[in-house]
Parts: structure tokens; sequence; C-alpha cells
């Protein structure tokens, strides 16, 4: 590993620890909430930005399909909370998204784009059923849309920033910080995903 992959590994691992979940509860509904919102929580983050890598590495179609795939059932998993629709273990699916996503950049996996939309779009149903938990305000409203733009919004910005990313990294010349750059970042994820599954 080379030293400044070494240094982003402990950054992300020191930053695992004392972050609050979803510390935006109650803070009511609107744009800037929502806007505001995946930025919350680090497992909500961490998973988008990897959707993003992984998109990057898959390339193809793959790189518009599978963000897109994801903040459309986001979207959906949201509407489902709202009207009071359960979904079991979320909070585990959200855990374990961001430790396969992170799985699936370090090992470089070339899925095929159906399989990956499936896969993205199964995780995104969690995160937006969390979003919708969380939700304070009235249903269906106004302030409804305005909060499920904005963190759509957030998650496509997360998105291509993980994109942006891979595609940087990925143009690398092979060598000490090549490809393998994105590697260390999707191990990275994982432990960040196992510190806070344990913790």
């Amino acid at each position: 590993m080379t030293r400044p992959a070494a240094l982003a590994l402990i950054f992300i691992l020191a930053a695992a620890s004392p972050t609050l979940a979803h510390p935006l509860v109650g803070q009511g509904a609107s744009l800037a909430a929502g806007l505001s919102h995946p930025f919350g929580g680090l497992d909500h983050l961490i998973a988008m930005f990897a959707v993003g890598l992984w998109a990057a590495r898959l390339g193809g179609r793959a790189l518009w399909a599978v963000p897109l795939a994801f903040v459309a059932a986001m979207l959906a998993g949201f509407a489902l909370a709202l009207a009071g629709v359960p979904l079991p273990l979320v909070e585990p699916a959200i855990l374990a998204s961001v430790v396969v996503l992170g799985l699936l950049v370090a090992m470089s996996s070339a899925l095929p784009a159906p399989i990956a939309v499936a896969l993205v779009a199964l995780f995104a149903v969690a995160h937006g059923h969390a979003h919708g938990t969380e939700f304070t305000s009235a249903p269906f409203s106004s302030a409804t849309l305005g909060f499920a733009a904005g963190f759509a919004i957030s998650t496509a910005a997360l998105h291509a920033a993980g994109i942006v990313t891979g595609r940087l990294l990925g143009a690398l010349p092979a060598g000490a910080f090549g490809r393998g750059a994105i590697r260390t970042l999707g191990f990275a994820i994982v432990l960040v995903g196992a510190a806070m599954a344990i913790g």
C-alpha cells in the first residue's frame, strides 16, 4: 500500500467512529434539508460514493444506468416508508451495501449491467426507506417533494463524485498510484463498513 493510500485509509477509519448515523432527524422538510440529509450519515455517504466508483469501473452503459437505478429505487423506498409499508432489516441492508459495494470496487467486479443495476437498486430501496422513516413532516406534501428532490440531487452528486474519482484514478499510469488506488479505496470502504457494523 502506498503512503498516500495508507494515510487516506487511516483518515477514513478515524472518521467512522464519531459520526452519528442520521443526525438530521426532526429538522423538518425542505429542499435544503433534503440536500444535506445524505451527508448526515457516513453509511449513506460512503455507499453512494462507492456506487459512483463502481460505475466508473464498470464503464459503458453501467456508467449511467447504475447511478440512475440507485436514485430511482431510493425514491421508491422513500415512498414505501411514507406509505407505511414496513421493510425488514433496513439498517443491516444499508451496512451491507457499504461492505458489498466496497468489495465490488476493490475486486474490480465486472458484473453485467442488468445484474449491477438490480443489485444497487436492492440496496437503494433500503437507503430510501431509511430516509422516509426519518422524515418527520406530513407525507406526500409539497415539503415531501422538496425533501425528496434534495436528497436525490445530493445522491446523484455523490455518485458523480465517485465516477469522477474513479475515472481520474483509472487514467493514471499503472504502478505505485495507478489503478491500485481505486482498489485501496474499495478496501477502505469495506473496512469502514465493517467498523460501523461492529460498533
